[in-house]
């Protein structure tokens, strides 16, 4: 069986962890990721920037690694992949006034394609009009959002994750350990662990 494709949607200033992370890790047990950003090429990249929780009342910021994107926005066909990934960060801020990214997010709801979404991306997927009656987590400050998308916003610790069918969604990076874990159960992955030999 061919590997799955996956459509990951980034920008500038996405957080690099939840972009870098899931990029590498997915690769890693055999999928197939393209990394694209609107008005952006293979080639080109995207920079990121990293968000941390140091006892501020919002998250700090600093400057993150620059991003290399391995696909076109513009070549990319949503039935083509098996699934969308939306890392957070500022970049869906922006993204989600993209009328072609609200339509690609759209063809993954449509047609009951997992969607793992982290943190500020699912600002992208209250844009696109996709949550109705979806039970998903994100950053605290985008809940009020969520639920005024007909989403039924679940708090959760930063390091927990939250599925509603093919849905996976986490408030932010902590989570990518729970995160990874049921995307790749959605996605039909099944991971075993041979016992080690006796000496």
């Amino acid at each position: 069986m061919a590997a799955k494709r996956i459509l990951m949607i980034v920008g500038d200033f996405g957080e690099d962890y939840e972009i870098m992370v899931p990029f590498q890790a997915l690769q890693a047990v055999g999928f197939q990721v393209d990394a694209v950003c609107p008005g952006k090429k293979k080639g080109q990249k995207v920079r990121t920037a990293v968000h941390d929780f140091e006892g501020d009342q919002t998250y700090s910021e600093k400057p993150g690694h620059n991003f290399q994107l391995n696909a076109t926005f513009d070549e990319i066909r949503p039935e083509d992949y098996d699934a969308l990934v939306i890392p957070g960060g500022r970049a869906p801020e922006y993204l989600r006034l993209n009328d072609r990214v609200l339509e690609i997010v759209r063809h993954f709801a449509q047609n009951n394609k997992p969607i793992a979404a982290i943190c500020h991306g699912l600002q992208i997927l209250t844009a696109a009009d996709v949550l109705k009656g979806r039970r998903c987590t994100a950053y605290p400050a985008v809940g009020p959002e969520v639920k005024a998308a007909g989403g039924e916003y679940v708090e959760v610790p930063a390091d927990e994750v939250v599925v509603d069918g093919n849905l996976v969604t986490a408030p932010a990076w902590p989570a990518h350990p729970r995160w990874l874990a049921e995307f790749f159960k959605v996605l039909g992955l099944r991971i075993e662990h041979e016992e080690a030999a006796m000496a």
